[in-house]
C-alpha cells in the first residue's frame, strides 16, 4: 500500500503545480497575442487550448501526491467537507499564490519581458463577477461531480470545462484566487488590473461555497422510509 506523500512535498507538488499552470496561461497568452496579429479570439483560442490540456497534464502528474488543487477556492471546500485539517488548508493556500507569482515571473523571463509588472486590463463591473462566481461554481462542480462518480475522468473534465468556460463566461474564467492575483501582476494578454482583482476573488470564493452546498445536496443519500 503507498503511504501518503509528506505534507512537505505536497505543499512543494501545489506550488510547483499552480507556478506550473500559471506559466501556460500567461505564456500562451503572450505567444497567442504574438502571433494573432491583432486578432484577439485567436490568441484566446491559443490561451484555451494550452490552459485547458496544461490542466489535465498537471493534474494528472500531480494529483496522486498533493491532490492538485493549485487553487484556494478548492482547498477552502475540501476543507469544509473535512478532507483536510484548517493549517494545511492555509499551507495550500499560501504555497498556491507563491507558486502562482513564480509562473508568472517565469513566463515573463521566457518572452524577455520585465519581471515584476502591474496589470493595467481593466476586468470590472457585476457581469464579470457574476462570470466568475458562475465558472467558480461550474469548476467545483466538476471537480466534486467527477471525484464522487468518475475519479479518473477527473483531469480530463476539469481541463475541457475551464477550456469551454474561456469562451461561454464574460470573464474567461479565472475561477481561481491564487490566478487571479499573479495575473494582477502581468500587464500582458492574461493580466487583471489589481483593482478588478478583488471583485474577482469574492465572485470566486461566494460560487465555490454555492457549489459546494448544492453539490453536497444533490449527493446526500436519501433515509429509507
Amino acid at each position: 500500500m503507498m503511504t501518503r506523500p509528506t505534507l512537505q512535498r505536497r505543499l512543494f507538488a501545489e506550488a510547483l503545480g499552480t507556478a506550473l499552470l500559471l506559466a501556460v496561461v500567461i505564456g500562451s497568452g503572450i505567444m497567442g497575442e504574438r502571433l494573432a496579429a491583432g486578432n484577439e479570439a485567436v490568441a484566446l483560442l491559443a490561451n484555451t487550448l494550452a490552459t485547458g490540456a496544461g490542466l489535465m497534464v498537471l493534474i494528472t502528474v500531480f494529483g496522486p501526491i498533493s491532490g492538485a488543487h493549485f487553487n484556494p477556492a478548492a482547498t477552502l471546500v475540501f476543507t469544509l467537507r473535512r478532507e483536510m485539517p484548517v493549517t494545511e488548508a492555509l499551507a495550500y493556500a499560501v504555497v498556491q499564490v507563491c507558486g502562482g507569482l513564480v509562473g508568472a515571473f517565469a513566463a515573463h523571463l521566457m518572452f524577455g519581458l520585465p519581471v515584476l509588472q502591474v496589470s493595467a486590463h481593466l476586468r470590472d463591473g457585476p457581469a464579470l463577477a457574476f462570470s466568475e462566481a458562475l465558472a467558480t461554481f461550474g469548476l467545483i462542480a466538476t471537480i466534486l461531480g467527477c471525484l464522487r462518480l468518475r475519479p479518473e475522468m477527473t483531469a480530463v473534465c476539469v481541463g475541457l470545462y475551464i477550456a469551454a468556460a474561456y469562451w461561454f463566461t464574460a470573464s474567461t474564467s479565472f475561477a481561481n484566487p491564487a490566478v487571479t492575483i499573479a495575473r494582477s501582476l502581468s500587464n500582458t494578454f492574461a493580466g487583471i488590473a489589481p483593482s478588478s482583482a478583488p471583485a474577482f476573488i469574492g465572485a470566486q470564493i461566494v460560487g465555490a461555497l454555492v457549489a459546494w452546498a448544492v453539490m453536497g445536496w444533490l449527493a446526500k443519500e436519501e433515509n429509507p422510509a
